[in-house]
């Protein structure tokens, strides 16, 4: 069956529902994409190229090696231009020729692929391979009408074949599902290249690879790229749950075993569904349109549950995973659209908008009652996309709106001067010092056809499909030879049987599903109250955010101040120490310590690490008093949980930031609330001498009128407050002396005081970590006059808006387990001056020494400089894998803790797969 019926879907807009706007409003809106766009590559042209990534913020390239690592996310960086390559077909769509051309000329003399680097089979894939023929298909569309690039000769088409020779030893496995990584160099040579010891992949993964393969293929005539691509979606399709019709969203690539069993739309899965479907568009091939329609019906039947699109078991498909979802699911609506299943999709897209209003973008993961689960937010374009095709498919303009919001929010809350940097968090308006090469791939692509003509395009849309990337391979590929299979030594792949009739094989007519101008708004209506109901926007200073630390079961609080009164040797009958007594700057309180089996270590990052052995006290009573000891920092954790305060924002509104570049900073327990005062504090920063600020201010002069920079360390943060007060600063920012420290890898500090009454400090203090302070530091270096606002959320930035709307904050409990203490029971305890106000988990409550010793890992919270800040108490296990924990008895206590350990794991664990694989 031809496969042009299906793209249908992606003609222009057949009828039109609400309020229109005129022809004039979107060329507005069309030229804003145009002019922003310009914003971002030019900035990248001029401050990273030829680095594959600009760094927006510091206004330099992201080069792999140079930067320090940020773990799997730098597999798709490959030192080969990245941003370049994939911006190169959204250059040809966006009308600028003579860009793309002098882009393919970049390309072609300064881009090496035989880099002995270690990338991601996936995001090059995608990206690089994909831009090599998005921009290969653009070129040969132009020298066809005679009027550019009348030199080119396939160029692209041979790098795009280089690189994919260099990527197909990566699918020299059994199952020929490809291995993730892959030396571009040297192809799979095992450990010392970190390749070929993998076992595992996304479905995702392997799943995406169909598009770029077998159009590689088609244009060079080889079959063996396509031949591996459909061996790869075969076996998963093998290996799908035949009772639920679901697969899961890890695999090992050897065995074909899930390993991890979750099921949904969103990271890890989403594009092999959309590259079933776009397969068959692109190939002509029945039996992928099958498989889809196959898996389409038991999504809607287990995860869909519209508005909502949650994660399921494939082996229990009626049993939630989850109870969030990812930004990622925010391209399903756009997938519905071309399947032609426009009514869940027009659902899903509003609960999308609604929390998109709720928090300015999407944050990388929310919760079912539309609260912040993930706050980051790359500037991902998965909703700009479906907001375009559902516009396509319905005309209604609502759409046109909804991307109106897209370009307000970017430049109200992203823009800098040297680009558009991502979100590190949503509710506070924080910046992350980084622009990934998709969003000029993929953001203004669906924007910019979102408000343009046809007569605005150089070639008919029409005639092209879109990959998960966004760039354009043309339907004539169907007319192509396909491939003959690779050889194999497993078995045939039998497909089922299926009735034909059970298939739709073209697209749904819009204008007999749309009679009515008022169905499209009827269906949003009672999903927009919901959002509302479910997530009203709170006060600011009254919202509190909790979440575990990835990676360990953390409890981080604030202490209430006490001083030292007099303190019996433990044993000997009098009073023990108290935590809430406790100070880390205290010599008797060391001592005491000590005897009852505790010991100090200074970690690296500047925190003190407190570790109990019982079997080290000085007796069994000394020991029963450190068990009780740690048993109350726990227990002070729990009681003060409700007193933490959400992250702080530090805005440039100076010259030539003017508000666009906000710092995430973290709050103090003294001082003017921030969260109260609806301006905030403004000036202009000096460093205060000395930089400690532990002694009286010599620069006074300076520090006048000003907001005084201070370095951590020496003392405590009410005295460097006290210090710079007296010298008449009007506020202080305290940075971190660790260096390498980011907001990025360690939760806010919240900075305690120092064991006394603070009621006489009056000024703000807020804390920035090393990386975030020296952007600071390096501002006013080179512009010596630099204004900052110092606020509870960043303000708006250069442009007269009403202020933005506040984000709903989210609570997430930590996972414990329970275990009986005993006489070798060892307990840890993290200590620092400040507390982490943004990741401040609650806590399961302990019981007696002796009986049940609470959560395996306790943690409590101590000024580490003398003060009550942050601690962590952790009983130590020989083994804590939760398979090889006994289930305890004693009932719904212990069942729940097991379930928020499960729970607490299964996030994590999603988490590190979003970063590793960046889907």
């Amino acid at each position: 069956m031809p496969n042009v019926l299906f793209s249908l879907m992606l003609l222009g807009a057949l009828c039109s529902h609400g309020h229109s706007m005129s022809r004039e409003e979107k060329r507005k809106l069309k030229n804003q994409v145009v002019e922003m766009f310009d914003h971002a590559y030019k900035n990248y042209m001029d401050h990273a190229y030829p680095a594959d990534e600009l760094m927006p913020l510091t206004c330099r390239g992201r080069v792999r090696g140079l930067e320090p690592s940020r773990g799997d996310v730098d597999d798709a960086l490959g030192k080969f231009s990245l941003t370049l390559i994939d911006t190169l077909d959204t250059l040809v769509l966006l009308n600028k020729t003579t860009e793309f051309e002098a882009a393919v000329r970049r390309v072609l003399s300064d881009v090496r692929l035989d880099n002995d680097i270690v990338v991601s089979v996936f995001e090059t894939n995608i990206r690089v391979l994909g831009g090599l023929l998005g921009g290969h298909s653009m070129a040969v569309m132009l020298r066809d009408e005679g009027q550019h690039m009348q030199w080119y000769q396939d160029e692209l088409l041979h790098m795009a074949k280089d690189l994919g020779l260099r990527l197909l030893p990566a699918f020299n496995t059994s199952s020929g599902l490809p291995y993730p990584r892959v030396n571009l160099k040297h192809g799979v040579r095992g450990p010392e290249t970190r390749t070929g010891t993998e076992t595992e992949t996304c479905t995702a993964c392997a799943g995406t690879i169909i598009l770029e393969f077998a159009a590689l293929s088609r244009f060079t005539g080889d079959p063996v790229f396509e031949a591996h691509a459909r061996r790869a979606m075969d076996f998963l399709w093998e290996k799908r749950q035949r009772n639920s019709n679901l697969v899961g969203t890890t695999i090992n690539i050897h065995s074909g075993e899930w390993v991890r069993r979750d099921s949904g739309v969103g990271a890890g899965i989403d594009s092999y569904y959309e590259y079933l479907l776009k397969a068959y568009v692109l190939l002509g091939d029945d039996q992928f349109l099958q498989r889809f329609n196959i898996h389409y019906a038991s999504i809607m039947k287990y995860i869909s549950q519209p508005p909502l699109l949650l994660d399921v078991h494939i082996h229990k498909p009626l049993l939630p995973a989850r109870t969030w979802m990812d930004s990622l699911l925010a391209f399903f609506p756009g997938l519905q659209v071309l399947k032609g299943d426009i009514r869940p999709a027009i659902e899903t897209h509003e609960m999308l908008y609604q929390v998109t209003k709720k928090h300015n973008f999407l944050p990388e993961a929310f919760t079912t009652d539309f609260r912040v689960h993930w706050a980051q937010h790359p500037l991902r374009p998965e909703f700009a996309e479906s907001t375009y095709f559902l516009y396509k498919a319905t005309g209604d303009a609502y759409y046109l709106e909804a991307g109106r919001t897209i370009l307000d929010n970017l430049n109200r809350f992203a823009r800098v001067p040297c680009g558009f940097a991502a979100m590190k968090d949503v509710r506070t308006g924080s910046h992350e010092d980084r622009m990934d090469s998709f969003f000029l791939a993929e953001m203004f692509k669906y924007l910019f056809l979102l408000f343009a003509e046809a007569d605005d395009l150089l070639f008919d849309i029409e005639d092209y499909v879109f990959t998960t990337e966004a760039h354009l391979l043309p339907l004539s590929l169907s007319m192509a030879p396909q491939s003959s299979s690779v050889p194999s030594n497993r078995t045939v792949i039998v497909q089922p049987e299926v009735e034909l009739d059970d298939f739709d094989w073209t697209c749904p007519n819009t204008r007999l599903l749309f009679t009515d101008p008022a169905f499209p708004n009827n269906l949003r209506e009672p999903i927009r109250s919901a959002v509302d109901k479910s997530c009203p926007r709170p006060l600011p200073y009254r919202c509190v955010h909790k979440q575990a630390s990835p990676g360990v079961a953390s409890v981080v609080s604030t202490f209430p101040h006490g001083v030292v009164t007099a303190f019996r040797e433990p044993g000997i009958g009098r009073p023990p120490l108290r935590a809430q007594d406790f100070m880390a700057n205290n010599p008797e309180h060391l001592e005491l310590l000590r005897r009852m089996g505790v010991s100090l270590i200074h970690l690296k990052d500047g925190r003190v690490q407190l570790v109990q052995h019982a079997t080290q006290a000085v007796s069994a009573v000394a020991a029963e008093d450190g068990v009780r000891f740690m048993q109350e920092m726990m227990e002070l954790s729990s009681q003060q949980q409700k007193e933490q305060l959400p992250p702080r924002a530090i805005q440039i509104v100076s010259h030539p930031f003017f508000g666009r570049v906000v710092l995430t900073a973290g709050p103090a327990q003294f001082g003017t609330d921030l969260s109260k005062s609806s301006t905030g504090v403004r000036g202009f920063v000096t460093v205060a001498e000395p930089y400690s600020g532990c002694s009286e201010i010599t620069n006074a002069e300076y520090v006048r009128g000003h907001i005084a920079l201070l370095q951590r360390g020496q003392c405590m943060f009410a005295e460097k407050a006290r210090n710079i007060q007296k010298a008449g600063a009007i506020g202080g920012i305290v940075i971190d002396d660790n260096e390498g420290s980011s907001s990025d890898t360690a939760p806010l500090f919240q900075m305690a005081g120092d064991g006394r009454s603070t009621d006489d400090v009056t000024l703000p203090v807020l804390f920035l970590f090393h990386k975030e302070g020296k952007i600071l530091l390096e501002a006013l270096k080179e512009y010596r006059e630099v204004e900052v606002l110092l606020s509870d959320k960043a303000r708006d930035r250069g442009v007269d808006v009403q202020e933005a709307e506040e984000g709903c904050l989210t609570e997430a409990t930590t996972p414990t387990s329970s275990e009986p203490a005993g006489e070798s029971q060892m307990s840890t305890v993290e200590l620092d001056e400040a507390v982490a106000g943004e990741a401040a988990p609650s806590h399961e409550g302990v019981g007696p020494a002796g009986e049940d010793a609470g959560p395996a890992e306790k943690m409590s919270a101590s000024e580490a400089e003398g003060g009550p800040a942050e601690a962590e108490a952790a009983a130590a296990q020989p083994d804590r894998s939760p398979e090889a924990k006994e289930k305890p008895e004693g009932g719904a206590n212990s069942q729940s803790v097991d379930e928020l350990l499960a729970d607490w794991q299964e996030d994590l664990e999603a988490f590190k797969q979003m970063e590793k694989d960046e889907l």
